[in-house]
């Protein structure tokens, strides 16, 4: 099966775009989404590193599931995504907690990250660190909305549950302990978003600085496209940036940090998983 003459001619292909192809004589036209998906490797190393950014549809299928389980990932690559209940859930990443935790994480899964905010809402009612992330109003109560989209939009049986190092306590303006807890849906770090510590007070004034997290690393959705971290609106992050401020993107695209009671947008991550 070989290209026909004139695909050079083909301007600014994307992936829901066709190429001719002509095999035994006959010519049939193939998507190019599905080349791609033919021919990236079936595992997460693969396809974290080659984004499609094609609709997967409304719901995940049986089929979908079948290759997340299997770790796979056929028919599914990075930037995808499913619309559902109006909002668009994009695939940023495979396997990004595979091995971590205390408790060994050994669940195959897919990171979703949705393109808008679900909702605005305060890290807590007053401009207070106490507790760091563990402690704040969002990971007690203001969470709670977001699981529940999340949940009737995938199914709970279908979130990864996997164990998450976060951080509980403060000593002025910088985060001096944490534990394991189970976790599902949570505010993302710097490290998460940026591919690194940018406005959090990192070293802490400390010899040992307790910056203690398995979310270490960029997600490749956001590594590949950096335009994608900016939505035009302005989101919460979970790292303490100051004793009054928690970290954030800023809706025109710059790391910083808001006073804790100021109501910004509510932009998760999870994983979904058979």
């Amino acid at each position: 099966m070989t290209p026909i003459s004139g695909l050079a001619s083909l301007q600014n292909p994307t992936p829901n775009d066709y190429i001719p192809v002509v095999n035994d004589g006959v010519t049939k036209k193939i998507k190019i989404a599905d080349i791609l998906d033919a021919l990236v490797p079936r595992n997460a190393a693969a396809r974290n590193s080659v984004p499609r950014g094609i609709s997967l549809g409304t719901a995940v299928t049986a089929e979908q599931y079948a290759e997340i389980s299997a770790g796979t990932f056929g028919g599914i690559m990075l930037h995808d995504y499913w619309t559902i209940n109006g909002v668009v859930w994009r695939v940023m990443g495979f396997d990004y907690w595979f091995h971590t935790g205390d408790t060994s994480c050994e669940t195959h899964h897919v990171v979703i990250v949705p393109d808008t905010c679900l909702y605005n809402a305060q890290m807590n009612t007053t401009n207070v660190v106490t507790g760091a992330y563990v402690g704040s109003a969002m990971y007690i109560s203001n969470l709670a909305t977001a699981k529940s989209t999340i949940n009737s939009a995938f199914g709970s049986g279908h979130i990864l549950k996997h164990r998450e190092f976060l951080k509980n306590a403060v000593t002025g303006n910088y985060e001096t302990a944490g534990a394991w807890y189970d976790s599902t849906v949570e505010l993302m770090t710097e490290e998460m978003v940026y591919g690194g510590k940018e406005f959090k007070n990192a070293l802490q004034g400390e010899h040992y600085a307790y910056n203690h997290t398995v979310d270490k690393s960029q997600l490749p959705g956001f590594a590949a496209d950096p335009s994608r971290i900016t939505n035009r609106a302005s989101w919460w992050l979970r790292d303490v940036a100051s004793s009054t401020h928690f970290a954030r993107v800023y809706f025109s695209g710059d790391c910083g940090g808001n006073s804790a009671s100021n109501s910004l947008g509510v932009r998760p991550a999870f994983a979904i998983c058979a």
